[in-house]
């Protein structure tokens, strides 16, 4: 049986997850449990895992994890639905790469190539960031992002940091 003619295309997604500040493990716990209410259905969660701050440094441990969804959102709308689902729980603008209660960042949509001032896809750092690259390997390892498979991309990251350890299953 085929899908209704209405019926919206699905988008496949990655997210990026990160917080500092208060539980971290909760507000990544809660993220997901809003996102989910707003109807992204989860495919894959990442194990946590503790990452050194990246950027400045002068800050609490962050606990990151990464997620494969689906949503018939386009996206800027589902930047935007990111956007409110940090600010619901409590994300407040300050320093770039400071202290959060939240960080979601939208890592790639589908195959799509995205450049405008919201919104860039694939994230301009998912192949960079080990604490992206290691949850979102353990759960997509054979992802091809910008003409490179996560697993290897990872193997090589892992290699080259000790400042990303896998906690806990989500």
């Amino acid at each position: 049986m085929s899908a209704p003619e209405h019926a919206l295309p699905e988008h496949r997604i990655g997210l990026g997850l990160g917080a500092n500040l208060g539980d971290p493990p909760a507000s990544l716990r809660r993220a997901i449990g809003l996102l989910r209410e707003a109807g992204l259905v989860f495919d894959a969660i990442s194990s946590l895992y503790a990452t050194k701050p990246w950027g400045v440094t002068d800050q609490p441990d962050f606990v990151n994890a990464c997620a494969l969804a689906r949503t018939v959102l386009e996206p800027l709308a589902l930047l935007d639905l990111v956007k409110a689902t940090e600010r619901a729980m409590g994300r407040r603008e300050t320093r770039r790469w400071g202290p959060r209660v939240i960080d979601i960042d939208l890592l790639f949509c589908d195959n799509l190539s995205w450049r405008d001032d919201r919104l860039t896809l694939p994230h301009p750092g998912v192949l960079e960031r080990a604490f992206v690259l290691l949850p979102l390997a353990e759960i997509a390892p054979d992802l091809v992002i910008a003409g490179r498979r996560l697993k290897d991309v990872a193997a090589e990251a892992a290699a080259e940091t000790s400042g990303v350890v896998r906690l806990a299953p989500f």
